[in-house]
């Protein structure tokens, strides 16, 4: 299975490259291959300074070696050795209108008895337009049900909590679909894990392209802007508090500049911003909440 998993996780970084430069028109990735010392290593592909995305990250590794004695004790890995690959997304447009959005999906193998996929997608608006959320949810909705009728349900709900800033009491952005060490059981293989780890990374790339599409020629000004670097702001906040890819990485010795790939270029903070009344940061803030049903939004 990892042989089967790194293959196609190497190759889906290549497709996604493809599909998201051919939307942007003018920027490149970068391929940087790098190497871990303990073992493995990976493929960062960068990009900057865009028509429509200002920079983004899309990453393939392929790490194993001695689990750290930090993850075996706190996350009950037990001792070993592990065997990591995966994807990890994240790009940040220059319109505000245009989402942020953050894609991983992972597979992770310390024996026969501890292996499973993990990942998911979530989208990071800096301004809520309940259109585009119900959009994005109604598509991973069709992927999740061509599995499993309640995976999206349950996958939503465990996003709306993952990506949950706690010290601002508000989610990150309108959410997604979240899930971790799906292993075999009963009910379900292992190749039948992978499978719909598969279609989630394969809906990626048709998602996002049509926000770009969609809302890359939006006028915006001064005010959109700062909003903007805000929300960013929030973004980098959650990525270096709570997210779980960036604290592995972190503590298995990952390259650095791959780990904060994810973070913007330019953010911001202001003490105590409070938008105005009626606004569309009010709205947007008003709407960052657990619980929303976005696929069937009216």
């Amino acid at each position: 299975m990892k042989q089967q998993a790194t293959d196609f996780f190497r190759n889906l970084q290549k497709e996604i490259w493809q599909k998201i430069e051919n939307a942007d028109g003018k920027a490149t990735f970068i391929a940087d291959e790098w190497q871990r010392e303990e073992g493995g290593g990976g493929v960062s592909g960068v990009l900057q300074n865009g028509n429509v995305l200002e920079k983004g990250g899309v990453n393939f590794s392929a790490v194993w070696g001695k689990m750290p004695q930090v993850l075996a004790s706190r996350d009950s890995f037990g001792d070993g050795d592990f065997y990591a690959t995966g994807v990890s997304i994240v790009l940040h447009p220059h319109n505000p209108f245009v989402p942020i959005i953050h894609m991983n999906v992972r597979y992770f193998e310390m024996n026969e008895q501890k292996c499973w996929f993990g990942g998911g997608i979530d989208l990071t608006p800096h301004y809520v337009v309940p259109t585009d959320a119900k959009f994005f949810h109604q598509q991973l909705k069709k992927v999740c049900d061509k599995h499993d009728s309640t995976y999206y349900t349950q996958f939503k709900k465990w996003a709306d909590d993952y990506f949950f800033i706690k010290h601002r009491k508000e989610t990150r952005g309108v959410g997604g679909i979240f899930f971790d060490r799906l292993s075999a059981n009963d009910k379900y293989t292992l190749q039948d894990r992978f499978e719909f780890v598969q279609s989630v990374g394969n809906a990626f790339a048709d998602i996002y392209t049509h926000f770009m599409q969609l809302n890359k020629n939006i006028p915006f000004g001064d005010t959109h802007k700062t909003w903007q670097l805000l929300r960013r702001g929030r973004y980098v906040e959650f990525n270096l508090v709570y997210d779980a890819g960036t604290k592995f990485g972190l503590e298995t010795d990952g390259r650095i500049e791959s780990i904060l790939m994810s973070l913007p270029q330019h953010a911001s903070w202001q003490y105590n911003f409070t938008p105005q009344p009626n606004s569309q940061e009010e709205f947007t803030l008003n709407h960052l909440k657990k619980d929303i049903d976005w696929a069937s939004y009216n």
